[in-house]
């Protein structure tokens, strides 16, 4: 498959695939408790099984173009990813999220990734709306869609009941390009 450099610190983006379940796992294992702080879907893999069954999953939604997922090596280690969701080229519309363990965190690696994503949504789909959708509590995602020129749109409040983050307000910003 292929993978694109995202400049010269050794950082990459490739698709992350079935085959790298373990991998998978193994990333998600030492991230767990960082990346469950904003995004809860990381503690559903688990195990091996549970972790396949996750690649499975963006692999079937890839197949029927609704999505895709991405991840984020840093000098031959996974240590984040990046995604598109309720992708809908014949509307124009999708959505970028991601995630970082905290090796991965402040060198601009989720930036340059949807950077590129983004690119491809809009300039090989035709794309013309992309969200990114952050809890409130989560600056650092908040401030990767600002880098990324996007606007924020509004206030969901309440659509992920317990995935606040600790901060007690589970509402998520929603932002667009």
């Amino acid at each position: 498959m292929y993978a694109i450099r995202l400049g010269d610190d050794g950082a990459e983006v490739r698709p992350l695939e079935i085959w790298h379940a373990e991998e998978f796992l193994t990333h998600l294992d030492r991230g767990r408790e960082f990346i469950n702080r904003y995004i809860p879907s990381g503690s559903r893999a688990t195990d091996l099984d549970s972790a396949r069954e996750a690649l499975q999953r963006y692999a079937d939604l890839r197949a029927a173009d609704t999505a895709s997922l991405h991840g984020l090596w840093l000098d031959g280690t996974l240590v984040g990813g990046v995604h598109t969701l309720n992708f809908g080229a014949a509307a124009g519309t999708c959505e970028a999220g991601c995630w970082l363990e905290p090796a991965g965190t402040g060198r601009g690696l989720v930036t340059r990734a949807l950077r590129v994503l983004i690119d491809w949504a809009v300039e090989e789909r035709g794309v013309h709306r992309v969200e990114r959708v952050a809890a409130s509590g989560n600056t650092a995602g908040v401030a990767v869609a600002r880098r990324l020129g996007m606007t924020r749109d509004g206030v969901r409040r309440e659509t992920h009941l317990g995935s606040s983050g600790g901060s007690g307000n589970p509402a998520a910003a929603r932002q667009s390009v």
